[in-house]
């Protein structure tokens, strides 16, 4: 079945999470996280937020990221080695599979993903330094 999305309808009303961080829960992240649509391994997702992201990774998959309001900086571990990039609207990049990677907004962003499931989430300072296997 073909699902037409229309961005400035289907998001028009996603509210701004202020200051996102380890302390937010799910029920108060709920209005500014949304799923637009199934995609392959995983869905088309969308989040609108200032604060941080935490750490996450993607095990089965690249994901897509389209920053479309905003800015970010965008933290990702390459080769054991972190790399910062200032993404705005209209940013686009692929995140490789297994990567550790983070946003952090200050004044807020927009973003939506093309992310496959599961997602890890970590909320460390740096996701190197804890045991694989705890």
């Amino acid at each position: 079945m073909i699902e037409l999305l229309d961005l400035g309808r289907d998001l028009d009303d996603l509210v701004r999470l202020e200051g996102r961080g380890p302390h937010t829960t799910e029920k108060e992240a709920q209005a500014s996280f949304r799923k637009l649509a199934d995609f392959r391994d995983g869905g088309l997702f969308a989040a609108n937020f200032s604060g941080t992201s935490g750490w996450e990774r993607h095990l089965k998959g690249d994901e897509i990221v389209q920053i479309l309001e905003g800015s970010t900086r965008f933290d990702i571990i390459v080769d054991d080695r972190i790399e910062t990039y200032e993404l705005g609207a209209g940013a686009l990049l692929v995140v490789p599979q297994g990567c550790w990677h983070r946003f952090t907004s200050e004044d807020g962003v927009k973003v939506m993903t093309a992310t496959p499931q599961p997602t890890q989430h970590l909320h460390v300072d740096d996701p190197r330094t804890v045991s694989e296997t705890g």
